[in-house]
């Protein structure tokens, strides 16, 4: 079946997922959420696509977060077990995936950007996480994220004050990777992509991979361990491994099998 809520287009090794809700500012229900899930498990399952973006439909939101006005069954679920977007609890995915930020981003639309590995926002776009002014938390992962980004004083201020950010400060605090033009966000992206896909996927995957985890255990425990990570192992002994070598000594470019 079609998706309803986002559409999705591949272009070479790049999946894009856009959500399609621009008459609610891209902001996401039950169903989205949820078809949205499903397509990120078919990309990760999908050996021809090595990295995902996400956008929002339009120029003036990436995602406004949880749709407020949404109607719900009692007792039936929000989102998947994989988080808003299907992507804020997906721990798993070690492929690269990008956020072209083309808009507002808030509250669960922000936390679903600090969810991916690298954002490239446009300069009209801007950031913030609201919950504390409607009484809520932000409990999508962005009081986990946040400080983790730019530090716990920082993250507080921006946290209690539900204070917005334009993609410029976003930059400034080391949140966003590339700021673009208006309208500029997803060709940003798809240039980042272009980049990440001149290596060898298997070597992206593991760099992800052990970066992620240092973040979640001391230094050197991270040391001992990184080497016997899975996505470490299956680097060292694919073909892509022989082949970047091998490309070297020749003096021509890689052709990444990604096995």
């Amino acid at each position: 079946m079609m998706p309803e809520f986002y559409e999705m287009e591949r272009r070479g090794r790049v999946t894009i997922f856009t959500i399609a809700r621009p008459q609610a500012m891209n902001a996401l229900h039950a169903k989205a959420n949820f078809e949205l899930a499903a397509g990120f498990d078919a990309f990760a399952e999908d050996p021809d696509q090595w990295i995902a973006i996400i956008t929002g439909q339009g120029e003036k939101a990436f995602c406004a977060g949880n749709d407020l006005k949404q109607e719900l069954a009692e007792g039936e679920p929000i989102v998947p077990h994989t988080g808003f977007g299907g992507l804020t609890n997906r721990f798993d995915l070690t492929k690269p995936v990008i956020a072209a930020v083309n808009g507002l981003a808030l509250g669960g639309g922000f936390e679903l950007a600090l969810a991916c590995d690298l954002i490239v926002a446009a300069e009209n776009a801007s950031f913030g996480l609201p919950e504390v002014r409607v009484g809520l938390a932000a409990m999508g992962g962005g009081l986990l994220h946040l400080p983790r980004h730019i530090g716990p004083k920082r993250a507080m201020e921006l946290v209690l004050t539900a204070k917005r950010i334009s993609a410029q400060e976003a930059l400034s605090l080391g949140l966003v990777n590339r700021v673009t033009p208006a309208g500029g966000a997803l060709e940003g992206a798809l240039a980042l992509a272009d980049e990440i896909a001149k290596a060898a996927p298997l070597s992206t995957r593991a760099s992800k991979a052990v970066m992620k985890r240092a973040l979640e255990q001391d230094i050197s425990s991270a040391m001992l361990s990184h080497l016997d990570y899975p996505e470490i192992i299956a680097m060292r002994t694919s073909q892509d491994a022989l082949e970047g070598p091998r490309a070297f000594a020749e003096k021509r470019e890689p052709r990444w099998a990604g096995v």
